[in-house]
């Protein structure tokens, strides 16, 4: 990509520019950034380029040098994305960096005093950005911000990629702490186990502590991490047709659906899910079951679409609620933190981010229980460690989702990447 920086102070973004990490990318050739002064595209010996504001209240960037400046700038061929920092932008976020990586050419205008005039703006301007809710004399620092921030997902530029990736917010969560030598300074110590020389002893301990740091210090953070990295044990999905409630609220058992086996298996799949768990007490029932997963994973079906036939080798079938949560305790050698959903409003139902700090504080196998019918029975509901609040529309309150449905949108929830 190119980047083009249209500033009345060039030397500012020069000069930094010409130092450590992208000083050597721009040397190199991995990082091409244009500085052009918005001053050379203003007319009359003292090349104006501010004005008085109409009404009073400071000076203000003249619409016609930014237009030739845009213009000229812009060349032939693709258009440049021509960013402006201010602060009435949208909020500068990794998700937003990321998408700038992906154009061709940018372009930065940098206001200064009260800004650009509006009619540049919304002539030219195709994205305001804010480094946050506080005002700066001019557009160079936010710019020199951007272009650092998207010069690292540049390949090359940072030595390792995955240096990147393990850096804050790319995965949604902060950084694990980091110690350089001495081992020992004034007197406190390193965590023994950088020290150790167990490379996946320190992986799970940096993964552990880039948990915590979130939870502790960002826990807003947690609505954009997809957590399956940072677990140290498994995630499990329960579809239950007993015992679950009847339209009349009584205790009942719903028959399998094809439809949700197929669709909760890929969602599963998806989003990391160790196993789904379905749960029927009837034999027939576990019979069709088993028919309809054999065809995928071991009959034509294996064949003819294997990415189904990888989707159904999630599934395992109990009798039982208490089997299925048995053989789970048994796998993950510890008892499983057992997430009970409900599409209606329940005293002590929890937030699903409130569930999901909670996940990782406990470092427990989460199993996520859904009742078919009308809802899981109470039974189910008293043995759960938590009720996670229904998952609720914008409209009128009316709530009655597929239990397919209400999987896929809670494991995006908890699992999917932002």
């Amino acid at each position: 990509m190119k980047i083009t920086v249209l500033t009345a102070f060039p030397d500012a973004i020069k000069n930094y520019l010409g130092m450590s990490v992208l000083g050597r990318a721009v040397a190199s050739g991995k990082l091409d950034v244009e500085v052009a002064d918005l001053r050379a595209f203003a007319q009359g010996s003292y090349r104006q380029i501010d004005d008085c504001s109409f009404g009073g209240g400071g000076m203000v960037l003249m619409p016609e040098p930014i237009a030739r400046a845009i213009e000229s700038l812009s060349g032939e061929g693709t258009k440049p994305f021509v960013v402006c920092p201010s602060p009435q932008g949208a909020r500068l976020c990794q998700e937003l960096v990321e998408d700038l990586f992906g154009r061709e050419r940018l372009l930065i205008l940098c206001g200064h005093y009260e800004g650009v005039d509006e009619r540049v703006a919304e002539k030219y301007v195709d994205l305001e950005i804010s480094l946050g809710d506080f005002v700066l004399t001019g557009g160079e620092l936010p710019a020199l911000a951007i272009i650092d921030a998207v010069s690292r997902l540049i390949p090359g530029v940072v030595g390792r990629i995955s240096a990147v990736k393990e850096d804050s917010f790319y995965s949604g969560m902060l950084d694990t702490p980091h110690y350089t030598r001495p081992a020992v300074w004034r007197g406190i110590g390193v965590p023994e186990v950088l020290l150790s020389g167990n490379a996946k002893a320190v992986e799970k301990w940096r993964r552990n502590e880039a948990a915590k740091r979130t939870v502790e210090r960002r826990p807003d953070l947690l609505s954009r991490a997809g957590i399956i990295p940072w677990l140290d044990k498994g995630a499990y999905v329960m579809e239950v047709h007993h015992p679950v409630l009847d339209k009349d609220g009584e205790k009942s058992t719903t028959a399998i659906t094809g439809m949700d086996l197929h669709d909760i298996a890929r969602a599963c799949r998806t989003y990391g899910i160790k196993k789904y768990l379905l749960v029927t007490p009837l034999a027939q029932q576990r019979a069709i079951a088993k028919r309809i997963a054999s065809h995928w994973t071991e009959g034509w079906g294996a064949l003819h679409n294997p990415d189904r036939s990888e989707a159904f080798k999630t599934l395992k079938i109990f009798a039982s609620v208490q089997k299925a949560l048995a053989w789970t305790a048994e796998r993950e050698k510890t008892e499983p933190y057992k997430i009970a959903t409900t599409a209606k409003a329940r005293a002590g139902a929890r937030h699903w981010l409130s569930v999901k700090r909670e996940i990782l504080e406990r470092r427990a196998a989460p199993v996520f229980i859904f009742g078919t019918g009308w809802g899981l029975h109470g039974d189910i509901m008293q043995m759960a460690d938590a009720v996670m609040s229904p998952i609720e529309g914008g409209a009128d309150g009316w709530n009655h989702l597929s239990v397919r449905s209400a999987v896929s949108i809670t494991l995006d929830r908890f699992f999917g990447r932002r």
